[in-house]
């Protein structure tokens, strides 16, 4: 049913990723839940606006229905097709980790045993319809050495005492937390409050505690 949903997807214009610095190649997405309500609108965590479902998200019942069993408050819901010799650079996603009190999930869609993804330089085989929780604010990196498009539902959301009970639920066992120095964490705020939108807010107030603290 996954990728049933997405061919009535295909149909709609996708927008190449904003982050070019990032990656080589086509990398293109379209969202089911955005800032402002429109599937052009394709920024993470942080954006600026209020979190809406777009109108496409209507159209994929089943897609719905699995973004429905994951607990917690969702921020961006995209699809994400990386094509055929495309590569995301190795980078990361810093402030993308459970510890930081949000959640990024992806669902492979459409893959194939010659795309490779790499986190902290270990090989993770990721197979369609299974569902992933992995810390982004490590580095990773993707690289499409087949001929088949990519295609991730990735799911963007707040950790709250519901998806605690979940992640443990599914086996997930929280590393240590990143023991950054105070000059870093206010360098943080500082970039964090440039933003909008609850994940960057939250982020903000426990930074903000942990300094208070020190």
């Amino acid at each position: 049913m996954l990728q049933e949903e997405l061919l009535l997807c295909v149909g709609y214009n996708w927008v190449q990723h904003f982050n070019q610095n990032d990656y080589e190649g086509c990398w293109q997405c379209i969202s089911l839940r955005s800032v402002d309500g429109c599937s052009h609108t394709i920024v993470g965590f942080g954006g600026e606006g209020s979190y809406q479902d777009t109108p496409l998200l209507d159209q994929v019942p089943y897609i719905r229905g699995v973004i429905e069993g994951i607990p917690g408050a969702k921020e961006s819901i995209r699809l994400m097709a990386l094509y055929p010799g495309a590569e995301i650079k190795p980078h990361k996603d810093r402030g993308c980790a459970y510890a930081d009190g949000v959640y990024r999930i992806h669902i492979p869609i459409c893959t194939n045993p010659a795309v490779e993804f790499y986190l902290e330089g270990e090989r993770i085989v990721m197979e369609e319809g299974s569902c992933w929780y992995l810390d982004f604010s490590k580095t990773h990196q993707i690289i499409n050495r087949s001929d088949q498009v990519r295609v991730h539902l990735v799911i963007d959301g707040l950790r709250d005492e519901d998806t605690d009970s979940w992640f443990i639920e599914h086996g997930y066992e929280e590393a240590p937390k990143p023991d950054y120095d105070e000059a870093t964490k206010r360098a943080m705020i500082a970039q964090l409050e440039m933003m909008e939108g609850d994940g960057a807010r939250q982020l903000v107030l426990q930074l903000k505690r942990e300094l208070q603290d020190a």
